[in-house]
């Protein structure tokens, strides 16, 4: 169980997390354009986040480390043969659930 604290600082770093992309172009002066290492690290940030909320996902799921590779394996490989997200998405379900022992399993 989270203490109050931890709660009341996770609420406030999260935020100002939200707040501070949305306001700062509004701080900024007007034609303002970022330089070219800084809009390479703005376009990686979404794939940072999403990687930082898919990975931990990949060593908990049922099965196991294992499971969880042959998941992302699955949905990567799906991805890169440029199936549509949807596909994508259905592969990885369905790759999870036959990990987890399908029709019959625990």
């Amino acid at each position: 169980m989270m203490s109050d604290t931890l709660l009341l600082v996770t609420i406030l770093g999260m935020a100002a997390a939200t707040a501070v992309p949305r306001v700062l172009p509004a701080l900024l002066p007007a034609g303002w354009r970022p330089g070219r290492r800084l809009q390479a690290f703005l376009d990686a940030v979404p794939f940072a986040a999403l990687g930082a909320l898919i990975v931990p996902g990949v060593f908990q799921i049922e099965g196991g480390a294992t499971a969880g590779l042959a998941v992302a394996a699955a949905a990567a490989a799906a991805a890169f043969a440029r199936a549509p997200l949807a596909i994508t998405v259905v592969i990885g379900i369905a790759v999870a659930w036959a990990m987890a022992g399908g029709i019959g399993g625990s």
